[in-house]
């Protein structure tokens, strides 16, 4: 199937940012856990509880060492434990944030399960026990760096808005992601009913995710992104956290045959209305493949000087103009060509776009963040 096709000078604008988090836990016996126990005297101390006259064997151990400033937002927190197991390990921030973290099964070694957050203190508390069930415990803290370089992401949609089933979780990253195994490992989608949601990345700079097929109709999809600290090139590191929830609404699919001169709306698996239209001519054919409706106009221009076809057309009141694309793919309506043109005819006057004639009230009905395929 073909996808509609028209060109107009404004693009897509980039959506609100997001501000600050941190995700929670430590461990006890075999596993995740969080809390603490044991006594401990002062920061970045052991103290070691003695049954009868004997202390404990166990040894805590904390890297980065207690005071350290500029530390590695990744690849440096550890705690382990030596003479005995590690039985609970808490590390948060100043504002009492908890760090998820993973205990190893031998209960020697504890680790963040993601990384830590820029510019931020943090305080550690570990517990370890001896054989005979002897406590040491240690306390420090540390400061994470403050980085230099900085990039966030643009994301759609908008947080509590209503969307289509083919609507996509994009984000759009202000620099070029080389590191985009952890770039993408720190953003999270989740759905209500539950789907499998895979991530996919176009070029350096743009992250998409989506189910395989549609949304279900009143899905509600939650957005975690947890950028803050995560290091997404070389020296730059992400400064964003923010939860973003939106809801699907109705199922809505237009499918443009452009051989057959046709477009088809469907509205929830009912067949709403088949319109004739016109699509691109055989030197500037229409795109392939399936778009989503991101902006609506009841009239826009279109200009050919703005998408490398000189003065061909130049158009200030083109009606019912879909955003299938940010570079200016549109499905619109078309007042100016003979009613034989549509459903018989390629070769629609504004360049690759195809159009359903504008008079049509179908041109109108195949909006709202459906597809176009």
């Amino acid at each position: 199937m073909q996808p509609i096709r028209g060109r107009v000078r404004t693009g897509l604008p980039a959506l609100v940012l997001g501000a600050a988090l941190l995700l929670t836990s430590a461990c006890s016996g075999g596993g995740d856990t969080s809390g603490g126990s044991g006594g401990s005297d002062a920061k970045g101390t052991t103290a070691g509880a003695k049954s009868g006259t004997e202390a404990s064997k166990a040894t805590v151990s904390v890297k980065p060492d207690d005071g350290a400033k500029e530390v590695a937002t990744s690849g440096v927190l550890k705690v382990s434990s030596t003479g005995g197991k590690l039985s609970a390990v808490t590390v948060a921030d100043t504002k009492g944030n908890a760090v998820e973290g993973k205990l190893a099964a031998d209960g020697l070694s504890w680790e963040p399960a993601r990384n830590l957050a820029a510019a931020t203190e943090y305080k550690v508390h570990a517990v370890a026990k001896d054989e005979a069930g002897r406590e040491s415990a240690k306390d420090t803290a540390f400061t994470t760096l403050t980085p230099q370089n900085t990039f966030v992401g643009h994301y759609t949609p908008e947080d509590g808005s209503t969307v289509g089933v083919g609507m996509p979780v994009s984000v759009n990253f202000t620099r070029g992601i080389t590191n985009t195994e952890a770039v993408e490992k720190a953003i999270t989608v989740t759905a209500e009913p539950s789907v499998p949601v895979e991530g996919h990345w176009f070029g350096n700079d743009r992250l998409d995710f989506r189910p395989e097929k549609y949304w279900a109709a009143g899905t509600k999809v939650t957005v975690k992104i947890a950028l803050d600290g995560v290091e997404g090139r070389p020296g730059v590191y992400g400064k964003q956290t923010r939860t973003v929830t939106f809801t699907v609404g109705r199922s809505q699919v237009t499918t443009v045959d452009a051989s057959a001169h046709t477009m088809q709306v469907v509205r929830d698996s009912k067949v709403l209305k088949d319109i004739p239209i016109t699509a691109g001519a055989p030197a500037t054919t229409t795109y392939n493949g399936q778009m989503v409706i991101s902006e609506k106009y009841k009239v826009t221009r279109m200009n050919g000087a703005t998408v490398g076809f000189g003065g061909e057309y130049d158009i200030s009141d083109v009606p019912h103009a879909m955003r299938l694309s940010n570079s200016g793919t549109f499905v619109h309506g078309n007042y100016w060509a003979s009613s034989s043109t549509f459903g018989s005819a390629r070769g629609e006057p504004v360049g690759r776009g195809a159009a359903a004639e504008g008079r049509r009230e179908g041109a109108q009905q195949q909006g709202g963040g459906g597809k176009a395929e």
